[in-house]
């Protein structure tokens, strides 16, 4: 997908990217390629492939999902921002807030927020269950979100506690969704969230399956979620 594949493909959907827009995508992928140089962003630095895997993957969420009608965001696990960062370009504004484990990608970052010339972001360097546990954060976006970070029920974990009472999780995932949902149940009801909705369809090009879950955040987390960093991967709840 070249950029103005690109393009045209958002138009399809109802987004009209600006000359500015335009421009910001084009320095994203520029800087990516740059940096990934010095260090492990993504595997994917090709024009075409970053476009389609990295930018449209992300935006995809919007197709579903009215970022419209929310304001401020927290991405879990974004390591170059995804999926968080493209959907901030299409709907500016959103007030973003990316939690990393890696000090290097906040670098990274922080960086090209300035060259973007983005404004109400914010990038924290910890550990996801950690963040979770700390009161600025705890219970305070209107949607958390994540993309490729780990398995459902380990993700619930790392995710929902962020998320206020009324608010959504909003789950990127690929093929293995389904089975995925299906090993997560217990974490779902525990942490207190339903399931709103379920879409599955295909990244256009390389028609490669793609599951977006939409979960309501129904009650208050119990404050034992998030459990200690790595408890979470090891034991699952389940």
């Amino acid at each position: 997908m070249n950029e103005q594949q690109f393009i045209e493909a958002l138009r399809e959907k109802g987004i009209e990217l600006t000359a500015t827009q335009i421009a910001q995508f084009k320095k994203y992928f520029e800087l990516l390629v740059e940096w990934n140089e010095k260090m492990n962003l993504t595997a994917i630095t090709d024009l075409e492939g970053v476009y389609l895997k990295h930018f449209y993957d992300s935006i995809s969420a919007s197709f579903y999902f009215d970022f419209t009608k929310v304001t401020t965001i927290c991405d879990v696990g974004a390591g170059a921002g995804f999926p968080s960062l493209p959907i901030k370009i299409c709907f500016p504004h959103l007030h973003i807030t990316i939690v990393d484990s890696l000090n290097k990608r906040i670098t990274f970052l922080n960086h090209l927020s300035e060259e973007l010339g983005l404004e109400n972001v914010a990038f924290v360097h910890a550990r996801a269950e950690e963040f979770g546990q700390n009161a600025k954060y705890r219970e305070k976006f209107d949607v958390v979100t994540a993309r490729a970070v780990a398995r459902l029920s380990v993700l619930s974990e790392l995710c929902v506690p962020i998320a206020k009472v009324g608010g959504q999780f909003v789950a990127l995932k690929a093929a293995a969704g389904k089975q995925e949902l299906a090993e997560a149940k217990k974490a779902v009801s525990t942490l207190g969230i339903e399931l709103q909705e379920e879409f599955v369809f295909e990244l256009p090009v390389e028609q490669s399956e793609r599951t977006l879950y939409v979960f309501n955040k129904i009650k208050a987390t119990p404050k034992k979620y998030p459990r200690k960093p790595g408890v979470p991967n090891k034991t699952p709840i389940q």
